[in-house]
Parts: structure tokens; C-alpha cells; sequence
């Protein structure tokens, strides 16, 4: 009998997906430890919208290299 459902791509689709919200969460983390201020009360309390922008942007970098790295 025909097997109809394989498994294996969802299953690596689910992995990578885990392992590129793993990383890019670790390397925000790492950026937000080097920068010299709080990003949080910064962007959030104090209304930085130049550091938010900044922020969004490097946010948009890391998720594109993480992907492009698990992508191959």
C-alpha cells in the first residue's frame, strides 16, 4: 500500500522553525546585552522612535540571515 502522508518534511519544518526562533531570540538577546541602554524602557517609557526603528531594522537582518542559513 501507497504511503500518502510523509512526515518528514513537516517534522524539518517544525525543527528549523524552532531552531531559527531559538537563535534569533539568543541573538537579540546578545545585542540588547551590548548595547549601552535598557532597549525596553527606552523604546516602550521614554518613546524612542529613532531606536525603535533601529531596532526593527536589525530585527528584520537577524530573522533574514537566520533564514538564509537554515535555508542553505
Amino acid at each position: 500500500m501507497e504511503q500518502f502522508f510523509n512526515a518528514k518534511p513537516l517534522l524539518s519544518s517544525i525543527v528549523y522553525s524552532i531552531l531559527g526562533v531559538v537563535v534569533f531570540w539568543v541573538s537579540f538577546i546578545v545585542v540588547d546585552k551590548i548595547t549601552p541602554y535598557d532597549l525596553w524602557r527606552e523604546i516602550v517609557k521614554e518613546r524612542n522612535l529613532p531606536l525603535a526603528i533601529i531596532v526593527a531594522a536589525m530585527c528584520l537582518g537577524i530573522a533574514n540571515i537566520v533564514a538564509a542559513a537554515i535555508h542553505g
